[in-house]
């Protein structure tokens, strides 16, 4: 945040005038402070004062002693609120602009005085306010009283609010600060809570993004709202003496806290969730800040200071201007201010979510969008209606601002809309359709107050695809209707009520979609310009030269129009007109509209019927007008506005309905005039009196609704009167009936002579048949011809009247021709024969059927087949097949099946007749043609051969290009001679016919390729022969080219001829025949395609020499070829004939030809000849390379000296190297040197290896090459394998001076070049004695590459003695602890210093560590280190012995590592005496190896030592962990404690003689046998019973144990297999997990086997468990039970046996441990043991 001093509102003064409270108002308009002398100063947004008022005191008698203590605006900046320390806070309406009058509204007096005071932006009629006794009250202006919120013991110091205004802070005087919510968010009631407890007073402090407290600690805290410190900024107390208030920016993300001369400046950075200060405003003279106040907008802050003085400043985070038009203040990250520059007006635009807003766009420039992380911001610079929406925005969406009240966004496919001062999203769909003139958004809502709800609406109309329109009501989402259209849509438009629709198409049709009633009316069928009049439902548009006025929609065929001469360009409407503007080419005319008209239609939508009629009424009566009077008189109507329905059905002409309504509205006005004579109240308007509702209901043929309301009166005769006025006097009846009127019986018989006089026999009828006077009622009904409602009253009355009557019915039915009528009535008389009869003339199959099937199945086939026939004659074929069917007509179903194309039925029908019958045949056929008709070829195919048609099916499948099918078919059925003749017959029709290709398909089926070829070389289409020929006679093709070419060449038709020829590879036969026939062009362009260059060559050539001379170089010279013919003549040898055409053509080519002879003739050895044509050629110097390749010496000097002496010396030099090749080193050497060329011969020395000779030669002749020879010699020797000639390399550059370098080659000897370490360390040495004597500065470099060569090969000692000699200390104890020479490394260490003593050992100890010395380490005094080693490398017989030397921790610690190695190797026995010898150890990261422990042990009990102590550690282990219960198995560890106890307390009790005891103990253990290995379990029980010669308990345990073992075997036994009967009545688990293999062994399974043999056969053993009553519920249990089987009551087990305690009374307990026993047990085991089983201590036998 950024503060920049802008202007000085009010001086400061020379003395103390404190400005006690300062604030803005919400609206951004107002500033208002309040200075000492309790005035109240107003100014502008500007800073200009504009108004002061005084303050009034509590007691207006009293004096003004009091201060301001806070001062706060209204939400609505209406009114100013002002605590006073009078006890009182005043509330003055000040109005909203400048001038209004201002008033005290409301005061609260209070009972002490007010300290501090705020106005909740949430609630507009409610203030808050601390007072001096520690309340924080709330005053209500609605009530004018208060309340308290909630109450403390402290002075109340400051209020704050939450940005949101839902919550309120309270500072006090003892530090305390206060928290309350109005809401919270979750809906839950009010809530108060302390939030913190500030370390002083927190006079500053403020709720904004965090809530911020500062005092005269000099520190800013910042808690959260639930009040945990988050950060805090302290200060010297000199610097800043207190800090006075505090005020967060409206965002709540910026904080301004006032101290001495300054204030500070502190911003959220919202990516870092932290606080950061900003700049420190420093003002000098300033003094205490006694008051702040932000803007709303958070654009300004004001500052008040100790002395009077007020500053405002401008606050921002940036700004800058967007295209020069507006300016973008960043407020904060979450708010900015948008100011267009041209009127000064602003916005603001502000994220609800605090989020920050990225980036800020401006459309149409008064269009706001702007976009945060998570959010899109929308807004209207006009309208100022902001909305935002959640969006995480991609960068990829278009805007579109067509509508001005909604915003539309598109992105992916999708259409979104936000409505203006909305933060949701109205509603969105799916199209790709998006110009604005196809799409359309109507929102009617808020257009008028009195619109009724259903008129509310918020509609969307769109093109899903290019013919169809959804109109969707954006505010439920549900679809209003779908228009499909046939054309493509171009434009389309909803009216202002969203009722009607409007598109047209790209044929410029004009159509009109009634939305309610989902109709679409075409309006015109072209149209070229169409809109709604704004504001209104009037359509415009124009049909070529003619302009159409549609003033009432809802009459689309009502309409006016207008000629005119241009076209349409707009529509312009103002107050009191609405004009067309054509544009007629030269000029713009305005077409002026019915004013009266469109206004008509605004009334209506605004519900003003009234003046809908009178705007009418001024009208003339049109067919538009017309049309208006028939929806106002019918809109009238339905809302009961009836005068006005009066004068509508007038208008119209409707006098019936005029007068009508006249006289309705006449009664209203009687009922009214009544009701006020009576109860004097001129409120009554009468419409609702009785009279006048029952003549509505009548208006409206509401004839029940009027009866009920004059019968609800009692007016039976007004009722009557009603019908009988209506000539409905039945109804008249009825009403007198239910009345009970005196004239029923006349009025009846009355009506009844009334129906007859008028012939209405059947009204009378009726009326008879209700008095069950049926024979006149048939009579009657006779009369006037109604012969079947006669028939009706004899059936359902059950007449038996007489026959006559009853033949006169049937005969007057069958008259009538109402047979089935008829039949009915014969059938319920009994007559079926004639009923039947009647059924069948009357084509009542069906009812003549179901009869025949009751009275006369016989009938059945015949009526089935008659009805079958008829239904034929009705062509209603499909219906009559089933009834053939049941007729068994087959062959009449089957015609039916076909003539009705029941194509399925037929098949069905078919198939099941005889498949050899001709006529069956003949159905096959024509099902067969119908499936060839369908392209069914299959299903025809085998029709045709049940029809035994099979050269039809296949000459189907070869109509249809079927070849394959049609084959597979033919070889199916037919000879290969007969496939052979017709595919070849039918071939050779196709060929007549000339399809070509078709008949190759059926040569080539046959395999008579040959036939094809022929057919289409006798139609002379060659290249289809050619294909054929390439695939099925690939050894003629080539001839076959060759014989077509030569026939084509004899027909002179060359171009064929030439292709074949090529396909023949006789490019050259073509090319002749082209030179035959004189078309040289076409021999040329062939040899050149195909022969290439060359080939074309030759024909031009042979072209030229048949013309011959001066006419064969102008061809060549035409055809731009005399350079190819020149190199053709030089190629063939022709070089005379080549030098003519040179010589004659092209003379610049005649040196090139010498050239090329001379080089012929230097290949055919002719010298000299070739030596003149290359002087010809002027080329000496390639002679001279002749001579010198011959090494003809001699010819060389002599061309060289007559044609070029320049190349004297390219022979010398040619003449050395063929010397040096001989090793004729002094005639080479000669040669060079007359040559004047000793680098050369210098170069030549070098390669040659001979460095003496090139040092010689360079020295003497070159001596600028001398270093450049010998450094190249030093490489060489550097490179070369010897060693020794890298040291000489090195003393050739100590010689040279070069230290440089013999330093950098002595350090490139390397172990691999130099195998002797003691020449590499000679060699080492002596590049440091180079750099110690001549290179100081990379002495340090060189010593540290030599150490670290010698550490390479291991001398350590020769490095760190040389480091010692030149007293480089240091270095050389890093060399001797890399070598490892420790005791030379530390007594160099000791005498430097104590740091690198360290340093030694320390390496010394890693060192040691690494190379896993364990004992050395130990030795040295690193136990730990050493005892760690030992144990990673499994060396437990040393470390042990050490361990135990140790601490308690670490002895333990091993010990249990130990026991775990040992657990690793099965080693339970040796890890149960290490257990013995050091304990357990109690840390819960070891409790899984005592448990794995223990499980492994038990499987190993009894053993023979004693395991006393190893249960004693467990119970002390039990003790330990049960502090860890809630993360440790402590059920299953104490479980294992259990079994090992009776197994150690066993073992002491069979060694003290208390063999029962013993057995008891191990008996007990079977509950346990779900974690003792089942088969140990069972065996020992067993086994302890069978030495107790108990031996029903041993059979029983003994059995099952052989029973697991069993199990144990089978690779699929589980325990639920076993046979649980005997342990029915026991808690022993019989569920349990079956070891992999047994724990007992061979011979004890064996031996048991025996036993439980023989105990089998032992009649005196009852082979059951021992059993004891429960004394609960005395059911029998297994002895040793703990839970009962039956009642489910467990027992405590006795510590001495493991048996249950049945029995209180003989229950004792240990006095020490208060373990439980059973008396007898307990004496037994004290008389021998002395101590208690489970504790130990000593005890005493109990009484």
């Amino acid at each position: 945040m950024q503060l920049r001093y802008i202007k000085n509102v009010q001086p400061s003064q020379n003395c103390i005038a404190r400005v006690t409270a300062i604030c803005w108002s919400p609206n951004n308009k107002r500033l208002a402070l309040a200075d000492h002398n309790r005035f109240v100063h107003l100014f502008d947004e500007n800073g200009d004062k504009r108004d002061k008022f005084s303050t009034k005191p509590a007691d207006q008698k009293g004096l003004k002693s009091y201060v301001i203590r806070g001062m706060c605006f209204s939400p609505d900046s209406s009114k100013l609120a002002i605590a006073q320390s009078d006890n009182i806070v005043f509330v003055y309406k000040l109005g909203l602009e400048w001038g209004d009058k201002k008033s005290i509204c409301n005061k609260f007096q209070q009972p002490s005085s007010v300290t501090c005071l705020m106005w909740p932006n949430q609630h507009s009629s409610e203030l808050v306010f601390g007072i001096a006794d520690g309340k924080v009250r709330i005053g209500n202006l609605k009530t004018n009283r208060a309340q308290t919120l909630y109450g403390t013991d402290s002075y109340v110091v400051s209020l704050a609010c939450s940005t949101d205004g839902m919550g309120v802070i309270s500072g006090h005087m003892d530090g305390s600060i206060y928290r309350f919510y109005f809401d919270d968010g979750t809906g839950s009631s009010p809530s108060q809570a302390k939030l913190a407890h500030h370390p002083v007073v927190p006079y500053a402090l403020a709720w904004g993004e965090a809530i911020a407290a500062a005092g005269n600690d000099c520190k800013i805290v910042f808690y959260d709202r639930f009040g945990s410190q988050l950060q805090h900024f302290a200060y010297p107390m000199g610097d800043e003496k207190e800090f006075t208030c505090a005020q967060f920016n409206p965002a709540g993300h910026s904080l301004v806290v006032g101290g001495w001369n300054r204030f500070r400046n502190f911003n959220y950075n919202t990516r870092q969730s932290k606080w950061e200060e900003g700049d420190t405003k420093e003002c000098k003279n300033l003094y205490s800040v006694s008051s702040l106040a932000w803007k709303a907008d958070g654009s300004r802050l004001v500052c008040a200071s100790l002395c009077g003085a007020v500053d405002m400043f401008d606050a921002c985070i940036r700004r800058y201007r967007y295209k020069n038009k507006f300016e973008f203040t960043y407020i904060s990250p979450s708010q900015v201010i948008v100011k267009r520059l041209s009127t000064g007006t602003r916005i603001v635009l502000k994220s609800q979510y605090a989020h920050e807003i990225l980036k800020v766009n401006v459309y149409h420039d008064q269009y706001l969008v702007a976009q945060t992380d998570s959010t899109l911001l929308m807004g209207d610079l006009v309208s100022c209606k902001l909305s935002e929406v959640p969006w995480n925005s991609s960068g990829q969406e278009r805007f579109f601002f067509d509508n001005p009240q909604v915003c539309m966004f598109y992105h992916a496919g999708e259409l979104a809309l936000v409505e203006y001062g909305r933060n949701e999203i109205l509603g969105s769909c799916r199209t790709e359709h998006i110009n604005s003139h196809l799409l359309s958004v109507q929102l009617s809502e808020g257009q008028a107050e009195n619109l009724d709800e259903d008129r509310r609406k918020k509609t969307i109309a769109y093109l899903i695809d290019k013919q169809t329109i959804r109109v969707v009501d954006l505010v439920s989402g549900i679809p209003l209707g779908t228009v499909h259209h046939s054309g493509k849509v171009d434009w389309l438009e909803l009216n202002k009520r969203a009722s009607k629709l409007l598109f047209r198409d790209k044929s410029r049709r004009l159509y009109l979609y009634d939305i309610t009633s989902m109709e679409c009316t075409t309006l015109l069928n072209y149209c070229s310009y169409v809109q709604w009049v704004p504001d209104s439902d009037v359509v415009v548009a124009q049909n070529r030269g003619d302009l159409c006025v549609w003033y009432s929609i809802d009459t689309p065929d009502r309409v006016a129009i207008v000629p005119i001469k241009g076209d349409v360009e707009d529509i312009e409407r103002s107050p009191g007109r609405t004009e067309v503007i054509v544009d007629e080419g030269t000029n713009t005319v305005a077409y002026g509209l019915d004013e009266a008209l469109i206004e008509f239609g605004s009334a209506m939508e605004m519900l003003d019927y009234a003046r809908a009629c009178s705007l009418l009424e001024q009208i003339t009566m049109t067919p538009e007008t017309e049309a208006m009077w028939q929806n106002l008189s019918q809109i009238a109507l339905s809302q009961s506005r009836l005068q006005i329905a009066e004068r509508c059905f007038a208008a119209l002409g409707d006098v019936a309905k005029a007068m009508f309504l006249n006289r309705i509205n006449k009664l209203a006005e009687d009922a009214r005039e009544q009701h006020v004579k009576t109860y004097n109240n001129d409120l009554y308007d009468g419409y609702g009196h009785y009279t006048v509702r029952a003549e509505l209901h009548i208006l409206n043929r509401e004839f029940k609704s009027a009866e009920r309301v004059l019968l609800e009166q009692g007016k039976v005769d007004e009722a009557m009167g009603m019908w009988d006025d209506l000539w409905k006097f039945d109804e008249s009846i009825a009403v007198a009936e239910s009345n009970n009127h005196p004239e029923v019986d006349q009025r009846k018989e009355q009506y009844f002579n009334w129906l007859k006089s008028t012939q209405q026999e059947e009204k009378a009828a009726e009326l008879r048949e209700r008095e069950r006077r049926y024979e006149e009622a048939i009579n009657l009904y006779l009369e006037g011809g109604l012969p079947a409602r006669a028939a009706h009253v004899v059936n359902t009355h059950g007449m038996t009247t007489q026959p006559q009557l009853l033949e006169a019915i049937a005969s007057a039915l069958l008259k009538a021709g109402m047979y089935e009528k008829a039949g009915d009535f014969f059938e319920k008389l009994q007559m079926n024969e004639r009923a039947i009869d009647a059924y069948k003339k009357g084509h009542s199959f069906r009812r003549a059927v179901e009869l025949s099937r009751r009275v006369f199945p016989g009938y059945v086939v015949s009526l089935e087949e008659a009805w079958g026939d008829w239904l034929v004659s009705q062509k209603q074929l499909d219906s009559a097949i089933n009834h053939y069917i049941e007729a068994n007509q087959y062959i009449k179903a089957i015609e039916a099946s076909i003539n009705s194309r029941q194509w399925t039925k037929a098949v069905q029908i078919v198939d099941s007749q005889d498949p050899n019958d001709p006529i069956t045949k003949k159905f096959y056929k024509l099902i067969a043609s119908h499936f060839e008709d369908q392209r069914q070829y299959a299903e025809a195919e085998k029709y045709y051969i049940k029809a035994g048609m099979r050269q039809e099916a296949v000459e189907m499948y070869t109509r249809n290009n079927l070849w394959d099918l049609a084959h597979k078919v033919a070889k199916m059925y037919m000879s290969e001679q007969e496939i052979s003749a017709l595919y070849i017959n039918q071939a050779q029709q196709y060929e007549i016919s000339g399809k070509y290709k078709d008949a190759e398909r059926l040569y080539l089926k046959v395999n008579e390729p040959d036939l094809a070829i022929h057919m289409y070389k006798k139609a002379r289409q060659y290249d289809s022969m050619i294909r054929l020929v390439s695939v099925y006679r690939k050894e003629l093709l080539l001839k076959t080219h060759q014989t077509l070419a030569v026939q084509l060449e004899r027909e002179n038709n060359y171009k064929q001829s030439e292709y074949h020829y090529v396909q023949a590879k006789e490019w050259k036969a073509a090319s002749n025949m082209y030179r035959e026939a004189g078309h040289w062009e076409d021999a040329i362009r062939v040899a050149k395609l195909h022969g290439g260059v060359n080939a074309s060559k030759q024909v031009v050539f042979a072209w030229a020499v048949q013309l011959g001379g001066e006419m064969g170089a102008k061809l060549l010279t035409k055809f731009g070829l005399v350079e190819q013919a020149i190199e053709y003549a030089i190629e063939s040898g022709h070089f005379d004939h080549a030098v003519e055409l040179a010589q004659s053509s092209l003379k610049s080519k005649l040196p090139y030809v010498h050239l090329k002879h001379a080089m012929y003739l230097e290949d055919e050895g002719r010298f000299k000849e070739a030596e003149d044509s290359f002087v010809k050629a002027n080329k000496p110097k390639e002679a001279i390379d002749m001579y010198i390749h011959q090494h003809d010496w001699i010819n060389a000097m002599r061309v060289a000296d007559t044609y070029d002496p320049a190349s004297i010396t390219d022979i010398l030099v040619a003449q050395a190297r063929v010397a040096f090749e001989r090793k004729d080193y002094e005639h080479a050497e000669q040669f060079l040197l007359r040559a004047s060329k000793p680098e050369l011969l210098v170069k030549i020395y070098k390669e040659a290896r001979m460095w003496a000779d090139a040092q010689r030669i360079a020295r003497e002749y070159c001596p600028q090459r001398l270093p450049d020879v010998n450094e190249e010699y030093a490489k060489w020797l550097q490179h070369s394998a010897d060693s020794g000639n890298t040291v000489d390399v090195a003393q050739l550059w100590i010689e040279s001076g070069d230290y440089q370098r013999a330093i950098d080659t002595f350090l490139k000897i390397t172990q691999e070049s130099t195998p002797n370490h003691d020449d590499l360390v000679d060699a080492w040495q002596t590049a440091v004695k180079l750099a110690y004597n001549h290179c100081k500065d990379r002495l340090n470099e060189v010593l540290s590459i030599v150490a670290r060569k010698m550490g390479e090969i291991n001398r350590y000692n020769d490095a760190a003695k040389m480091l010692e000699n030149l007293d480089k200390w240091e270095e050389a104890v890093d060399v001797y602890i890399q070598g490892h020479e420790w005791e030379k490394a530390q007594n160099i260490a000791d005498r430097l210093s104590e740091e690198i003593a360290e340093k030694v050992r320390s390496e010394q100890k890693k060192a040691l560590m690494h190379q896993g010395s364990a004992q050395a380490l130990y030795e040295a005094g690193n136990t730990i280190e050493a005892l760690e080693i030992f144990r990673q490398q499994g060396d437990w017989e040393s470390l042990m012995p050490k361990a135990r030397k140790e601490s308690r921790r670490v002895m333990l610690n091993y010990s249990a590592l130990c026991v775990q190695h040992l657990i690793f190797q099965d080693k339970y026995v040796e890890a149960a005496k290490v257990i013995i010898e050091d304990g357990m150890n109690d840390d819960v990261q070891h409790l899984e190896t005592y448990m794995s422990f223990g499980r492994g042990f038990i499987t190993l009990l009894p053993v023979d030592f004693d395991i006393m102590p190893i249960r004693d550690h467990f119970f002390r282990l039990c003790g330990e962990m049960k502090m860890f219960s809630d993360v440790v198995p402590l059920e299953d560890l104490k479980k294992l404690f259990m079994i090992i106890h009776h197994y150690a307390a066993s073992a002491v009790a069979k060694k003290a003689g208390m063999n029962e005891i013993s057995a008891k103990l191990i008996i007990s253990l079977v509950r346990h046998c779900d974690v003792i290995p089942c088969d140990k379990a069972f065996y020992d029980a067993g086994m302890a019973a069978k030495d107790m010669d108990w031996g029903n308990t041993a059979f029983v345990f003994l059995n099952r144990f052989l029973d697991i073992s069993e199990m144990i075997e089978d690779p699929d036994g589980d325990s639920t297999m076993l046979d649980n009967t005997d342990f029915e009545d026991s808690d022993i688990p019989t569920r349990f997990p079956l070891p992999k293999q047994s724990t007992v062994s061979e011979s004890k399974l064996e031996d048991a086997r025996q036993w439980v043999l023989t105990a089998s056969l032992d009649k005196a053993l009852e082979h059951k468990l021992n059993t004891a009553q429960c004394p609960k519920c005395m059911h029998s249990n297994f002895e040793a039970f703990l839970t009962c089987k039956k009642c489910n009551h467990t027992f405590d087990s006795c510590v001495i046996t493991g048996y249950p305690m049945l029995s209180t009374a003989e229950k004792v307990t240990c006095k020490m441990c208060k373990g439980a026993a059973n008396q007898a047990d307990w004496n037994k085991w004290i008389t021998k043991t002395k101590t208690c089983p489970w504790c130990g201590n000593p005890q005493s036998v109990k009484g």
